[in-house]
């Protein structure tokens, strides 16, 4: 059988992109390391949004219900991460704080000087890493299914709770069944596919497993080697599904606490880790009402390169 993700939902995602007035780029960060970028076609005279995609989806997929819906009043971009869709990388590097700095150098070459972030899951940890270590590159970040950082004892309290080892049992599913099972967790209500379409996905979405097995080891960190950052230059908000298996209401209500003033919590109701697919409309609702106060920050924060 032919992949459907291949042969229809892939090229179907790149033509809407297009007609969103988006084109695919892919910027050179260093010798060995390319970036993939989904940007805007002309250069806009508007704020400038930047879209960070979770573990288990590129950008565009992960942000096909959103990219629509913000096209209109921000210049959206969507970057790939490295090993995801067309971005890899020749360095050993699997770090947040390499993937955030490969961001930053490559928004910079694509003359973006300022942006609002917005990070799912993985997306949101990078997009923590690129507001502490860019401070001047990111105004404000919005963040979903996220914290700033997976510590060792968040992973082992967490992974048993919801039925896993381990986090790449999770987030790079080798079965049919363990993808099933990776969408029963992120979902607040069971979704069904047939088999046939779980195994498409696995077949498109899990590639580059080794380095992406890697990233997630990368991602846990000591606890002694934590600490939460002085974002004394951004806003902070959290957007977040209440229903959230992974990372509960009251784990990120004790964030924001560790956050300070700046951090805001916005909570929608009937939806889990995925909420930005779950509640689309309403995600993206609550969304623009974030970033309105936001927007005067936007209309010189690219340059025409």
């Amino acid at each position: 059988m032919v992949n459907i993700f291949v042969s229809l939902v892939n090229p179907l995602v790149h033509a809407v992109m297009k007609l969103l007035g988006l084109k695919k780029q892919k910027v050179e960060i260093e010798e060995g390391t390319i970036m993939s970028f989904w940007v805007p076609a002309k250069t806009l005279d508007k704020p400038v949004l930047v879209l960070l995609h979770g573990f288990a989806a590129n950008g565009s997929i992960t942000w096909i219900f959103q990219t629509p819906a913000l096209v209109a009043e921000y210049s959206v971009y969507v970057p790939d991460f490295l090993f995801f869709g067309d971005s890899f990388s020749e360095s050993c590097k699997r770090s947040p704080e390499f993937q955030a700095d490969c961001l930053a150098r490559g928004l910079k070459l694509l003359g973006v000087e300022s942006c609002v972030a917005v990070g799912f899951s993985y997306g949101g940890i990078v997009g923590f890493k690129l507001a502490e270590l860019w401070p001047e590159l990111v105004r404000h970040l919005v963040v979903s299914g996220s914290v700033v950082g997976v510590t060792r004892s968040l992973s082992n309290e967490t992974l048993p709770r919801i039925g896993f080892e381990s986090l790449s049992e999770l987030l790079v599913p080798e079965t049919v069944e363990g993808l099933k099972r990776l969408f029963y967790v992120v979902t607040q209500k069971k979704i069904w596919f047939p088999s046939w379409a779980f195994r498409h996905y696995l077949e498109v979405m899990f590639k580059n497993r080794k380095e992406k097995v890697e990233l997630l080891e990368a991602l846990v960190i000591d606890d002694e080697d934590f600490f939460v950052p002085n974002f004394s230059r951004q806003s902070i908000h959290f957007l977040v599904g209440e229903d959230d298996k992974i990372f509960k209401l009251a784990m990120i209500k004790d964030m924001i606490l560790k956050l300070g003033d700046k951090a805001t919590l916005h909570g929608i109701k009937n939806a889990g880790h995925l909420v930005h697919i779950e509640r689309p409309f309403v995600y993206n609702s609550s969304l623009k009402k974030i970033m309105l106060p936001l927007k005067d920050m936007g209309h010189h924060d690219i340059g025409d390169s």
